[in-house]
């Protein structure tokens, strides 16, 4: 059974970082796109990034480039997206996601339960 686990999530003032972490079992991880997703309260799921799956290409979305850096550890089984700058829109329920396509739309074959982080102005 594959499982996604979602962490690192918060309250954070505006300008501040935080770390998000998914943990992934169930499947080999190394052969799986990993992508991050957010969902905004009365709003659909919005693709944030997505890495491939051995490192060498990432993709953002424009409203997050130069502010967020996906990357992964293979060994650990582990997407994390380090999340700078944030600013109040940045506000919402954070989802992982396993595809084994390189992809941003929201077809991703597994997704995690996802994890809030709220940012304050």
């Amino acid at each position: 059974q594959v499982q996604l686990v979602e962490s690192g999530g918060g309250l954070v003032q505006a300008g501040g970082s935080l770390r998000l972490s998914c943990a992934a079992s169930g499947l080999t991880f190394s052969t799986y796109v990993m992508g991050w997703f957010r969902q905004a309260p009365g709003k659909e799921r919005a693709f944030v990034a997505a890495i491939s799956w051995r490192t060498v290409t990432t993709y953002y979305a424009d409203s997050v480039k130069g502010r967020f850096t996906i990357s992964r550890d293979n060994a650990k089984n582990t997407v994390y997206l380090q999340m700078n700058s944030l600013k109040p829109e940045d506000t919402a329920v954070y989802y992982c996601a396993a595809d084994p396509r390189l992809r941003s739309d929201n077809e991703y074959q597994y997704w995690g339960q996802g994890t809030q982080v709220t940012v304050s102005s």
